[in-house]
């Protein structure tokens, strides 16, 4: 096979001094040898801490920590940006790579090895693939919150980006420096509009591909399964951005992310897998990048993956979920995470995790899941048991690899029933939302991700049961304010009778504090308070239909409180921190 283009180290078309022209020629002339002496997929040492992987269509520079030098179609990719690496913790904490080796090899492909103290990262390159298949292995990562591999690449090359839920030009280079920063990575123009990264953030387990492109290059990252990510069903993470102090065009691969939680911090076990993931490289078509990520899904988990764990699965696991008054838990979101949890599901990080939805009678499925003993939990999305406050928790829910099916064959491994047990003698006065965890259904809930969005809630509203829709209420509370809900009942109540108000939250930045009355502001019931609550960024990091799930339980005598005729309930801001405050999910009161 004939050596391409593509393997060649290019010299700038900017440079302009010829000695040095004359080095890199040199140099490009020295790798040009190398690589062809290997046709097809690739791994060259150039010296103790250089690289040279790939194959006849691209191949990257591999230094101690950054990956440069991407060649494909005889472009530089990277150009002056600063490539690929792998970090946890912050840029502060880069993987240095100590040796590289061929870890297995196969007429199709080569799994090229670079270590690392803390792991192993892995490029598996097919012979005709434009790109390579990622994963790590961890052999020493500290406890931690943020793990990730990323691409910062050329600004030029890759003006746009795209991913489920938003596709468009980032922002120019240029809008950064004439902006005032105001927060966190985020910039106001002088137009009064913002700048901000978290435009870009999206759930992560919705994406089909996501990534960079342009008129002549794309650059994507396919994640066909999703259980080597931390959370659950509302995991939420930044995707793409312009980095505001290079200009660079950010592809992040956030395998273990801390965005949008109130806490993050996960101990792995020696040898613990991320991926296999694939980074794909194109013209920057979308449809062709679909129609990839198409078939990554359907290969999905990966046959060619020479890795006995990564096989031990089960091709489908069956159950269904019925709630103690006899309805079916339909639509319920199902979680498989961990065994007797103590972190809440979006803040599990350790081990596998599976997501999924309960269909109109209450079963549900998972598939190809990994051997192990679970902890299944079940929460209401809304719909038909959109009243529904509690969660069901069902531990040592154990899935057997001796009974795993191929993915091609086999019946099911079925768990059966659960029941979904609810509270008994209650009787409800008025809800304001469905409970769902998230904010959906108000006004602004469910946006497009927008920094500041919460600005545009009023100080003050007033909410009529009975009259009100569900979107006069606001998605986000944060000025200093009353919110009030005015409801009638139409006799007294007993005077021994207790009322419960249930307050479940979206989520929470931590700044605001909020008291909570009832007919009156000498009748106070409860509170919402910055120190009490744990925090996560959801409201000044632009998310607008979920964060860290939150429920509070006010108990009161009603009997007292409560009378014949109009009655108010309010949550009435008194401290507060701009764009900082309450995400809201849903509002009961009832009789218990």
């Amino acid at each position: 096979m004939a050596c391409r283009q593509s393997h060649l180290q290019h010299p700038r078309t900017h440079a302009t001094n010829m000695a040095s022209k004359l080095g890199v020629v040199v140099a490009s002339l020295a790798l040009f040898a190398q690589t062809c002496l290997a046709s097809g997929p690739f791994l060259n040492q150039l010296n103790g801490s250089s690289w040279v992987i790939g194959n006849d269509l691209w191949n990257l520079t591999q230094n101690e920590i950054y990956g440069t030098k991407l060649y494909h179609k005889g472009r530089d990719l990277v150009g002056e940006a600063v490539g690929h690496y792998v970090s946890y913790n912050g840029a502060a904490s880069n993987l240095a790579w100590t040796s590289a080796d061929i870890f297995f090899r196969t007429d199709e492909y080569i799994d090229v090895r670079f270590n690392a103290t803390e792991g192993e990262m892995h490029w598996v390159i097919f012979n005709d693939l434009p790109g390579a298949y990622q994963y790590f292995v961890n052999r020493a990562l500290p406890v931690l919150g943020e793990f990730r591999t990323l691409w910062r690449l050329d600004n030029e090359t890759f003006p746009r980006g795209r991913t489920d839920i938003k596709d468009g030009e980032l922002p120019a280079f240029a809008e950064y420096l004439n902006a005032t920063k105001v927060q966190d990575e985020t910039w106001q123009k002088a137009d009064g509009t913002y700048l901000t990264k978290y435009d870009w953030s999206a759930f992560i387990r919705t994406q089909d591909f996501y990534g960079l492109y342009g008129n002549e290059f794309g650059s994507w990252y396919i994640n066909p399964g999703k259980d080597y990510y931390n959370g659950n069903h509302l995991k939420q993470e930044l995707m793409i951005h312009r980095e505001s102090l290079t200009g660079d065009a950010v592809q992040l691969n956030m395998i273990h992310g801390t965005h949008y939680q109130a806490s993050s911090s996960d101990a792995f076990d020696d040898g613990k897998l991320w991926g296999p993931w694939l980074w794909y490289l194109n013209d920057g078509s979308k449809h062709d990048a679909a129609a990839r990520a198409e078939k990554e899904f359907r290969a999905w988990p990966y046959q060619w993956f020479q890795n006995a764990w990564y096989h031990s699965r089960v091709g489908e696991v069956t159950g269904k979920i019925k709630l103690s008054d006899g309805r079916p838990a339909a639509g319920a979101a199902v979680f498989l995470g961990d065994n007797h949890p103590n972190k809440t599901a979006l803040d599990q990080g350790s081990y596998a995790y599976y997501t999924t939805y309960a269909d109109d009678h209450g079963a549900f499925s998972f598939e190809h899941v990994l051997a192990g003993t679970y902890g299944l939990q079940a929460w209401s999305n809304g719909g038909a048991i959109a009243d529904v406050s509690t969660t069901l928790l069902q531990n040592d829910v154990s899935i057997s690899a001796d009974a795993r099916p191929h993915r091609h064959g086999s019946a099911a491994l079925g768990l059966g029933s659960f029941t979904w047990p609810l509270p008994e003698g209650r009787e409800r006065i008025f809800q304001v939302g469905d409970f769902d965890r998230k904010s959906l259904g108000f006004e602004h809930g469910g946006a497009p991700y927008q920094h500041a969005l919460v600005s545009a809630c009023a100080a003050n509203l007033t909410y009529t049961v009975g009259k009100s829709d569900t979107s006069d209420w606001c998605f986000g509370q944060s000025a200093p304010g009353a919110w009030n809900i005015d409801f009638h009942l139409p006799e007294a109540a007993p005077q021994n009778r207790t009322a419960l108000l249930t307050v479940s939250l979206a989520g929470y930045s931590q700044g605001t504090s909020s008291s909570i009355y009832v007919n009156g502001r000498a009748n106070k019931v409860g509170n919402l308070t910055s120190s009490a609550i744990p925090s996560d960024q959801c409201l000044y990091r632009s998310a607008t239909t979920a964060g860290e799930w939150h429920l509070f339980e006010f108990p009161f005598e009603g009997g007292g409180l409560l009378k014949q005729g109009l009655n108010t309930v309010s949550f009435v801001v008194e401290t507060s921190t701009q764009w900082r405050g309450f995400l809201w999910d849903s509002i009961i009161l009832e009789w218990v």
